[in-house]
């Protein structure tokens, strides 16, 4: 992180967040300049208002919003700013929209150092800067110590959908391919491993990552993408039991084809969790039509973020709309929706 010149007020090396960088006054205004306004500059927030006005080019306008509550606040391969950068990007790009704007609010807890809060917020503005997406307006609140673990972020993003791109959950028809760009569960493992009570180490780390030049990619290759989806917070599974309500259709994973990294796997067998079921933040799940899935594969393979992808599975007409996974032995099991997170605070 570049170093920063610094008002007594903002002190980096002991300071701490207080009430008073909630107030409204000098501190929160100090807090504001000297961290947020440094590290996220730009043209728009250099006006100083309480809005950013901003142009929109042609197309269908695409909005998102996301929290963030990750613990812990960092972890092997990010934290909760770049997560928070990332992910909105994603909830974008899987409409096909290419990513314009984001805005920023944050819960900072009475206690929270500011040598972290600065390293948060200096790693947020990286990942903006290298997904050529700027954060254009913003909020902060402060809480009493004890009622925000720290740090809260909450990101809404504003993009655009090309004109011909219709890209939605829905769409999936019986005889789709389904496709992943790589490895599923390191997020989930990696945050797990970074939890001190369980006491796991393990040398996975978490795949967050912006995803929109790969959406990118993929769409010139094949326009007629049906369904894209991040398979973030309940994994795989969930993902796939999402998309096939709304489309009303059953699918069918073949389980030797899923990517699983060796050391996801052994985390999930030692602790009793299935990989379909955690979290990622690089990921995309695919649905084409069957004659472009190899078109499809091949573009996502040449983009740095699709090395690894693969064809999965299938669309199958099914009125009960279940997921199947089809074991390399020839069974099935159903991958069924959870009751609940197996990872709580966890993106």
């Amino acid at each position: 992180m570049e170093s920063l010149s610094l008002t007594p007020a903002i002190d980096l090396m002991t300071g701490r967040i207080d009430l008073t960088h909630g107030a409204g006054g000098r501190a929160m205004a100090e807090l504001i300049d000297e961290l947020f306004r440094r590290a996220f500059a730009n043209e728009w927030l250099a006006q100083g208002n309480d809005q950013a006005l901003v142009d929109i080019p042609p197309g269908r306008l695409a909005i998102s919003t996301d929290s963030h509550v990750v613990s812990p606040l960092c972890f092997a391969g990010g934290d909760i700013g770049s997560l928070a950068v990332n992910g909105t990007i994603n909830d974008l790009a899987m409409a096909g929209a290419r990513p314009l704007y984001l805005a920023a609010a944050f819960i900072l807890e009475e206690g929270l150092p500011l040598a972290e809060l600065a390293r948060i917020i200096e790693s947020m503005a990286q990942a903006a800067r290298a997904a050529e997406v700027p954060i254009v307006t913003g909020d902060t609140k402060v809480v009493e110590r004890g009622k925000g673990d720290g740090l809260f972020i909450t990101t809404t993003g504003i993009g655009v959908v090309p004109p011909g791109i219709t890209i939605s959950g829905d769409r999936a028809c019986p005889g789709d391919r389904i496709l992943i760009n790589g490895p599923i569960g390191d997020h989930g493992v990696a945050i797990l491993a970074q939890r001190e009570h369980l006491g796991f180490t393990t040398e996975v780390c978490s795949d967050s990552a912006a995803l929109h030049t790969l959406v990118a990619a993929m769409i010139s290759a094949v326009p007629e993408i049906h369904c894209l989806r991040d398979p973030t917070r309940g994994g795989l599974a969930t993902t796939l039991n999402e998309l096939a309500r709304q489309s009303r259709v059953g699918m069918r994973v073949f389980e030797g084809s899923v990517p699983i990294r060796p050391g996801v796997a052994a985390a999930c067998e030692l602790l009793g969790l299935d990989p379909y079921y955690l979290a990622n933040e690089g990921k995309l799940v695919a649905i084409c039509p069957a004659e472009s899935a190899d078109t499809l594969l091949a573009a996502m393979r040449a983009h740095p973020l699709g090395t690894e992808s693969m064809i999965i599975g299938e669309v199958i007409a099914d009125p009960h709309c279940f997921v199947r996974l089809k074991t390399p032995l020839g069974g099935e099991r159903l991958l069924d929706w959870l009751a609940g997170d197996p990872l709580p605070r966890i993106c």
